[in-house]
């Protein structure tokens, strides 16, 4: 029987010899009885906490719906998956195929074995968890860091946990510090120290969250108590997305923070870093769900059309507020340097929605009839796709059919060879059609009520945009909200005409390009290509 050996070791700790180990048991179980060994799979450093990342199990799994092996042969089958669903999973696609799933130390697997073993690897993970929790707990009890890398510090070598000082990093601590305290923000911070190529913890810029950080999950340097002395562990805990595979940080309650002096660590006086943390709080502002109204019209519209950050108010002169990208404000690390008078901007907006909003009529009328071709697009890619799907599930049951008639011994080889590869072969024709084939819009079609609304919004703006002052307007800001999901600010040299692209929430609604969304070039309103409303064929 044609054999497939698959082998895994969990951690770069582990030695590579774990591999080979692996595959030198498989393959003397395998001579032993009678197996020949077609294929070796493996997937070095990789947890068996989850399926994902693990290109070598991905191969061999699809080695086996190509037929490709009769047997697939492990040293146990926690190298397969530690997990319940994961094990489960992989051995009922086995089991459908027809392939016999076997390990060295149990045999062939049944279902029982695979409930009982999914139950233990589960088991087995847990326990390890709660065992590394229970170790690092005592680190922290014997006065070590617990933590990852910590800026401002170095490692002891040949003894875990202990940390030293790094002078030229504490000497940038010092200054974020006393910066910080004498008034300046995590902005100004973070640009000073950017222009000066001071390598951040990690990434290659300063920003203002490295500085700043949030109370919610105690971390950035200002809240970092390691430098006031102070070891704090166990402020998040780390969950394994189940359909991505990534760990993700979830904060835990203050109440299960683990804490212990560290005299030897401080960089920062007790007194500097109470400053500190008083300032961060008489600067925190409201939550989102609190936060007060925009008071400018396209406050939160801004976008720099360089890096794509917001941008943001940079200073006021004569009373008149500029804006600049907030990427080359906070880190001076975006292209787009030139400052715009925010009141210029709203003046080319609004001048050039009034420009492409003379007949709102006409433009719900060219949304509907998108919406009408839309749909008539979609069913003929559905029904395509439909086509594909129906005759690759015939030829995969057929193909099942002819191979466990051949497995079960109601067939002989010679008779099912040549049926089977004219079946391989249309099975991955159909697969590569079904995967070039163009996938209908996941963009919703407008209901009739929102095609009403959505010309009702026109309108509004439509009067509210012919008042005399629009940018005091509260009914205008709401409006244009509705309308509006961005403005693009294009860079472009000083002193040139300023170059503004309005993008409608109307067009990542129904996934296609249609006003509001115009480029706008000094107040002057130029429709791109396929963007004009059509005055005929409605």
């Amino acid at each position: 029987m044609r054999t497939a050996i698959y082998a895994r070791f969990s951690t770069e700790l582990q030695h590579e010899r774990s591999i080979e180990d692996q595959v030198a048991l498989c393959r003397a179980y395998a001579a032993k009885n009678g197996l020949e060994v077609a294929a070796v799979y493996d997937d070095r450093a990789r947890s068996g906490a989850s399926i994902l990342g693990r290109d070598g199990l991905m191969q061999m799994m699809d080695a086996a719906r190509d037929g490709a092996f009769d047997v697939i042969l492990v040293e146990a089958l926690d190298r397969l998956s530690r997990d319940q669903e994961d094990l489960a999973g992989l051995w009922k696609r086995l089991n459908f195929l027809g392939i016999e799933l076997r390990a060295v130390h149990d045999g062939k697997a049944d279902q029982i074995q695979i409930g009982i073993r999914g139950l233990v690897g589960a088991l087995y993970l847990q326990d390890l968890a709660h065992k590394v929790r229970r170790g690092l707990s005592g680190v922290i009890r014997d006065g070590r860091h617990a933590g990852g890398r910590a800026y401002g510090y170095r490692p002891v070598a040949g003894k875990p946990g202990e940390l030293r000082i790094d002078e030229d990093e504490a000497a940038i601590v010092r200054e974020i510090f006393e910066s910080y305290v004498g008034g300046k923000t995590p902005r100004e911070v973070a640009a000073a120290l950017n222009k000066r190529n001071v390598a951040p913890p990690r990434g290659r810029y300063w920003t203002a969250s490295t500085i700043n950080g949030s109370f919610r999950r105690h971390n950035g340097l200002i809240l970092n108590d390691l430098y006031a002395g102070r070891i704090v562990w166990n402020k998040v805990r780390m969950i394994k997305d189940p359909d991505t595979g990534k760990r993700v940080s979830r904060p835990n309650p203050v109440s299960e923070w683990q804490s212990t002096d560290a005299p030897h660590l401080r960089i920062i006086d007790q007194d500097q870093f109470e400053q500190a943390i008083a300032i961060k709080q008489e600067r925190g502002g409201p939550i989102p769900s609190r936060a007060r109204k925009p008071k400018r019209v396209l406050s939160g519209l801004l976008k720099c059309g360089c890096c794509g950050s917001g941008m943001a108010v940079k200073d006021t002169r004569k009373g008149r507020q500029r804006i600049q990208c907030t990427q080359m404000k906070e880190a001076g690390t975006c292209e787009h340097r030139r400052v715009y008078d925010l009141d210029s901007i709203e003046r080319i907006v609004f001048d050039g929605l009034k420009a492409n909003l003379t007949t709102p009529d006409l433009i719900a009328a060219y949304v509907e009839t998108y919406n009408e071709e839309r749909k008539r697009l979609a069913a003929g890619l559905i029904a395509n796709r439909s086509r594909i799907e129906k005759r690759l599930a015939r030829v995969r049951r057929e193909f099942d059919r002819i191979f466990q008639s051949y497995v079960k011994g109601f067939s002989e080889e010679a008779e099912v060879r040549e049926p089977l590869a004219e079946l391989r072969a249309e099975r991955k024709r159909l697969e590569a059609d079904l995967a070039n084939a163009e996938k209908p819009s996941e963009s919703i079609a407008l209901h009739p009520t929102a095609l009403a609304r959505y010309r009702q919004q026109i309108e509004d703006l439509q009067k509210v945009l012919s008042s005399n002052s629009p940018t005091e307007n509260r009914e205008a800001i709401i409006a244009l909200r509705e309308l509006v999901a961005a403005i693009i600010v294009q860079p472009t040299p000083a002193g040139a005409p300023i170059q503004v692209e309005v993008r409608g929430r109307l067009a990542a609604l129904i996934g296609h390009e249609v006003f509001p969304a115009a480029r706008m070039w000094g107040g002057k309103v130029v429709a791109e290509e396929g963007l004009e409303p059509p005055t005929q064929g409605l």
